[in-house]
């Protein structure tokens, strides 16, 4: 009768984890849905209230990190996907979150940094290599200007420098622009 008990109640916690798990889910998706229906302030606020009473939940932390870069809340932003890296310093999105906030700033040695260790973390992370290159093109316009203001006689240089000025300004070729924080959370380009 014991062995009975035992598995009842193991029975009953795999169903209560599944449940828990679905309704963690439902409610992230509702603040996903309520996000991208235009709902931004009211989505941030379930999402707050949601985090008041699972404050480790990596996944609407990161949800609530993507609304506040898209609402140009870059402090807070900045202090959520860290806060984030310092919980869950597995996970790789947190960190190219972060970068592309460091980048919009123009902090690209940030970026740039923070990149590599989402890329140390998941080395086949496809939207951190990209942006990588993003700021490694901004990097080296940053050098070509420099050069050219320190030799202004060059002709080797103004050829470099607007070719990544084009990279930098049209960074995917085949749409013409670059998609913002939380078109897709996780996917920041």
């Amino acid at each position: 009768m014991l062995g009975l008990t035992h598995r009842l109640v193991r029975l009953l916690l795999i169903a209560l984890a599944g449940f828990a798990f679905n309704a963690r889910a439902d409610e992230i998706s509702e603040v996903q849905r309520m996000y991208y229906a235009g709902q931004a302030t009211a989505a941030m606020q379930r999402a707050d209230d949601y985090l008041a009473t699972h404050p480790k939940d990596a996944q609407m932390r990161f949800l609530k990190g993507v609304m506040l870069g898209d609402a140009k809340r870059n402090p807070e932003a900045i202090a959520l996907f860290q806060k984030l890296i310092e919980d869950f310093p597995d996970l790789a999105e947190p960190y190219n979150n972060l970068a592309v906030l460091y980048a919009g700033a123009g902090e690209y040695a940030k970026a740039r940094a923070t990149l590599e260790q989402a890329l140390r973390t998941n080395p086949n992370y496809a939207t951190a290599h990209e942006n990588l290159g993003d700021v490694q093109a901004a990097l080296a316009v940053q050098s070509y200007a420099r050069a050219l203001k320190l030799d202004p006689s060059s002709v080797t240089v103004p050829p470099k420098l607007a070719l990544a000025r084009q990279l930098i300004k049209h960074p995917n070729p085949s749409s013409g622009s670059t998609p913002a924080i939380g078109d897709k959370p996780g996917e920041a380009k």
